[in-house]
């Protein structure tokens, strides 16, 4: 499975940035945080995202306020990235101490047709009992998807009857205000992931 940071997907978070005020500066002249990864302040996507979680349950952004949420998406059978991704994640979480129970790790399947709600359970224990995976139909996660700006795509194995999946590698950030503020890309490691979340932590 190839981890994929698209030349579109990078051009409309670059491009976001540059709006959002990379030169470091806010609207009114406000400094912004010096973020490890981009910083996507006031991007005009990822502001929905409605799927149900491992447990039933309807999750949407505004239930994550109060909290850092960081949104990946990716798939259970996924060999590399995601479990990579996520057992990161769950080192950071961890190494904050107190701080870790106010980030929230949030995983959205792009692999509807086998990640079900019982696999989904499973994997997500593997990295926390905080951790939220998102599962909805084909249309539910291709709305999802076109929202984040995530590109995915099965890729049929030449050798059997099943497939992997090509997706979009990297994880949104977003503050406790509910508004997505970075894009971690995959690869940046764990102290840029503890930076990043220790900055918008800090905010009120």
């Amino acid at each position: 499975m190839q981890h994929l940071l698209t030349r579109r997907h990078l051009l409309a978070v670059a491009g976001t940035a540059a709006l959002s005020g990379c030169d470091k500066l806010g609207l009114g002249g406000t400094p912004q945080p010096a973020f490890k990864g981009l910083n996507i302040t006031g991007a005009d996507y990822a502001r929905r995202l409605s799927l149900p979680d491992q447990n039933g349950q309807p999750r949407t952004l505004a239930d994550f306020k109060g909290k850092v949420a960081v949104v990946f998406f990716g798939y259970t059978q996924c060999p590399d990235v995601c479990p990579t991704t996520l057992m990161e994640l769950a080192t950071v979480k961890r190494d904050l101490g107190a701080q870790g129970a106010l980030v929230q790790p949030v995983f959205v399947s792009v692999d509807p047709e086998r990640d079900t709600r019982e696999l989904l359970k499973a994997y997500m224990a593997n990295f926390g009992p905080d951790f939220l995976g998102l599962s909805g139909d084909a249309a539910q996660t291709q709305a999802v998807a076109k929202e984040f700006k995530i590109y995915y795509a099965k890729v049929p194995s030449k050798t059997s009857g099943n497939y992997t999946v090509d997706h979009t590698a990297g994880s949104y950030l977003f503050d406790k205000q509910g508004q997505v503020r970075v894009f971690s890309r995959y690869g940046s490691g764990a102290e840029a992931l503890a930076h990043d979340l220790k900055l918008l932590l800090a905010e009120p």
